[in-house]
């Protein structure tokens, strides 16, 4: 359930940060005979609608992190089966790099989510199979329409797993199988002792508003519209890797990115009602540029490549935030480097035109490929699509353009001067917090992730638009659904109509 995945999430995070010297991770299980059974699926059938969808997404973005771990910091996860290893189980072993499966004429793997409770494995299982182990295409489909899976020899046929190692050895073949990855491994960088310390992120939470020491969350229930502002460095920052080391979990580039995680996690199950986030940011500019710059030159450092890995995979939960963005960039704002990649996650920038006080926009650093989106390109790419050659200078050059200059160059959506500025944006807002949350769901998701795919965006694109149709029909969720009638006597009556 949540609670299982929060935790996951959070060894994974201080696995990262807090033990640089870790090569290979071995994810098992501490029950005999099973790995994991999957979701807790009397919980999945008892839940709301929003919440279902919200836990499946939340729960593939931890496995999205694992493979960041791999791809990025060279980390190496091996899935140890020690038993029946099902649905979500099987989905967080696809996660990992290796998949070893205990041979004892019982466990098996398998994706039942189909043929048991009319719904599909929900944190990207069907994609992984084709795209990541390449199975294929028919073997797939057989595979998960059979409820009670593929055990040892044919799941290493049809490669599903890695291999199989009989009960009696199983511990020892998979520490040994780990050691030679490790061997295998070039070592990570662990000058400077260990890690960060990761203490409990601090927050007020009242009713009307989130105070964080550097994000703030205002909530207008009424409106259906929160505000989210995030504020800019301080004083004198760390430099280098070493320098965070010392500094630990409150210095900013690393204070900052948990707490607005944090509130980006929070609004997405907490405020359900809430579908337009307005961004806003403060500080100065040039200190936050500066520390992009210091941990862009120190990227040998391994912690300070984490604290840019940590903004890229949190700007990634802002794109896929299934609520409406809009960007503001005023008078008081710190429209620079990754606050503008923030602006540019949303689905609408809007900035104020100021002759007398021009409002600055700079392009920074990170936004030369330090923070890519879930499909690969950056959003400056993404944005550009249609002449790429403007992507590639803005990100080359790092330019800082009055908010007119930006909006000729098509940085921002609208510009608007002092006398409209105020009645502009409310009347944009209020006209979007009017709109079908359903459909501005479906619009936003088509829109936000123009160019290629990838893996990860066809689990976000395919999955969570379907999963979140499936979600709210009868043969799985209605009163002799097969989600509401698991377990039970009774077996679930389909409406036939393929739809």
């Amino acid at each position: 359930d949540l609670g299982v995945d929060i935790e996951l999430s959070d060894a994974v995070q201080r696995i990262r940060l807090e033990h640089p010297e870790v090569k290979v991770v071995v994810v098992t299980s501490a029950w005999d005979k099973v790995f994991c059974a999957g979701a807790n699926i009397r919980m999945l059938g008892k839940s709301t609608h929003p919440f279902k969808v919200n836990f499946c997404k939340y729960t593939n973005e931890t496995r999205l992190a694992i493979e960041d771990s791999s791809r990025f910091s060279g980390i190496r996860w091996i899935a140890a089966l020690n038993g029946i290893c099902a649905g979500g189980g099987y989905e967080l072993a696809l996660a990992c790099d290796e998949i070893y499966l205990v041979d004892d004429n019982n466990s098996a793997v398998s994706l039942p989510e189909v043929p048991l409770l009319g719904v599909l494995p929900g944190t990207g299982g069907l994609t992984r199979l084709v795209d990541k182990r390449k199975v294929r295409r028919d073997l797939a489909d057989v595979f998960c329409t059979l409820a009670e899976g593929v055990k040892g020899k044919r799941a290493v046929e049809w490669n599903l797993i890695d291999g199989t190692f009989a009960k009696s050895k199983f511990q020892e073949k998979v520490t040994e199988r780990a050691k030679e990855l490790e061997a295998s491994l070039p070592a990570r960088d662990t000058s400077g002792g260990p890690g960060l310390s990761l203490e409990p992120i601090q927050v007020e939470l009242g009713e009307e508003a989130w105070v964080y020491e550097h994000v703030r969350v205002e909530l207008d229930r009424a409106g259906r519209v929160a505000t989210l502002t995030i504020q800019g460095p301080s004083g004198a920052q760390p430099k280098t890797g070493a320098d965070y080391l010392a500094k630990g979990c409150e210095a900013w580039a690393i204070a900052a990115c948990r707490q607005l995680d944090d509130a980006l996690i929070r609004l997405r199950f907490n405020e359900l009602e809430v579908g337009l986030i307005k961004l806003q940011t403060r500080g100065d500019a040039e200190a936050l540029l500066q520390v992009e710059r210091d941990l862009l030159e120190d990227q040998g450092h391994w912690l300070s490549r984490e604290i840019m890995a940590f903004w890229a995979r949190t700007l990634r939960r802002i794109d896929l935030m299934a609520r409406s963005l809009f960007a503001i960039v005023d008078q008081e704002s710190c429209m620079a480097g990754v606050f503008l990649e923030m602006a540019l996650a949303a689905d609408r920038i809007y900035a104020l035109e100021n002759d007398e006080q021009p409002v600055r926009i700079a392009v920074g650093p990170w936004s030369n490929g330090t923070l890519p989106m879930s499909h690969g390109p950056t959003r400056l790419q993404v944005r550009f699509l249609a002449d790429p050659t403007k992507a590639d200078r803005l990100a080359t050059e790092q330019p800082i353009l009055t908010t007119k200059e930006a909006y000729e160059l098509g940085l921002t959506t609208f510009l608007f001067d002092d006398i409209d500025w105020d009645d502009e944006l409310r009347i944009a807002i209020e006209e979007r917090a009017s709109l079908s949350p359903d459909a501005l769901t479906g619009l936003e998701a088509s829109l936000r992730f123009a160019g290629p795919e990838t893996c990860d965006s066809k689990i976000f694109g395919r999955l969570s638009a379907w999963q979140n149709w499936i979600f709210i029909r009868p043969n799985a969720t209605g009163e002799e659904g097969a989600l509401v009638r698991y377990g039970n006597p009774e077996p679930a009556r389909f409406d036939w109509r393929r739809t």
